[in-house]
């Protein structure tokens, strides 16, 4: 896929509309949302429902669809890779909060797909999150496990 990023642009900034991401990607738009539904993008919505993306949103887009068509992973395969980027270690969890978050104990996709009111993070915008931003590459989360301390 040949995106040219531009480097004069935020690139958290969500400016792509849906159809163009798909045109881009040369993908559909309803497997954009497909993408979505199952917790793999977080998509910008504004007031009137319209989707927008950032340009790290193509480059997570771009790993996602190279995991798929090179590598032959599924979608739950890659829902379980995001599910061991270590959010707690990354956002500081106390222990009490870790047991009470059930991205902790043991579910199977991201962490920012978990709705649950006792995380201590519920209340915070996944889009946001770090946890969620800086893991767009494919190569970031094998490099964040790689740093923790056990």
């Amino acid at each position: 896929m040949n995106f040219e990023f531009d480097d004069n642009i935020d690139a958290d900034s969500p400016i792509y509309q849906i159809g163009k991401v798909a045109e881009l990607l040369n993908i559909s738009v309803h497997t954009l949302r497909l993408y979505e539904n199952e917790g793999l993008v977080i998509p910008f919505k504004k007031d009137s429902k319209h989707r927008l993306y950032s340009q790290n949103d193509i480059k997570r887009l771009i790993c996602i669809r190279n995991s798929i068509t090179q590598k032959k992973y599924s979608i739950a395969a890659i829902k379980a890779l995001y599910s061991m980027i270590p959010c707690w270690s990354l956002k500081k969890c106390e222990l009490s909060e870790r047991n009470k978050c059930e991205a902790y104990s043991g579910t199977l996709t991201p962490c920012w797909t978990v709705l649950n009111p006792s995380k201590p993070c519920d209340s915070e915008d996944c889009r946001v999150c770090p946890v969620y931003k800086t893991h767009y590459n494919c190569d970031s989360i094998k490099t964040t496990i790689k740093k923790l301390k056990y």
